[in-house]
Parts: C-alpha cells; sequence; structure tokens
C-alpha cells in the first residue's frame, strides 16, 4: 500500500512555495499543461509493477520529503 498520494503532495507543495504549475513545469523543462495532466492523472505516478513488487515483498511504501535548504523553484 502506497501511504503518499503524491499527486495531492506535489499540489499543496505548490501552493505552500506559492508557485504555479508554469514554473515548476520550466524547471523541469516541459510544460504547465504536462505537470497539471500528471498532476490529475488517475493512474499515479508510481509505476504498478514496482508497487506490487513491493508489497508481494511485505513492504508498504510510503514518501518523506525533506527540504533541500535554499531550493526555490
Amino acid at each position: 500500500m502506497v501511504k503518499n498520494n503524491i499527486e495531492v503532495d506535489i499540489k499543496v507543495k505548490l501552493l505552500e512555495g506559492g508557485y504555479t504549475q508554469e514554473k515548476l513545469g520550466t524547471k523541469i523543462g516541459t510544460t504547465s499543461q504536462y505537470v497539471n495532466r500528471i498532476i490529475k492523472k488517475k493512474d499515479g505516478l508510481l509505476n504498478k509493477t514496482f508497487i506490487q513488487m513491493m508489497e508481494a515483498l511485505g513492504y508498504d511504501i510510503e514518501l518523506v520529503y525533506i527540504p533541500r535548504p535554499d531550493e526555490t523553484i
């Protein structure tokens, strides 16, 4: 089981930092439309096979976000 909703986490981090999808897209070399499509994607960002393998091995997945010092978009 994945204990995070990565798409929601991205939205929250954008809002917390006062950033836009456009700024994020520029930072990663893509468009704001692509960022929006990823955030709204129903399948999620994590590879389903990876999740299945980890669960079969007896693990849940929990991501921890640690801010980098002086990192801005």
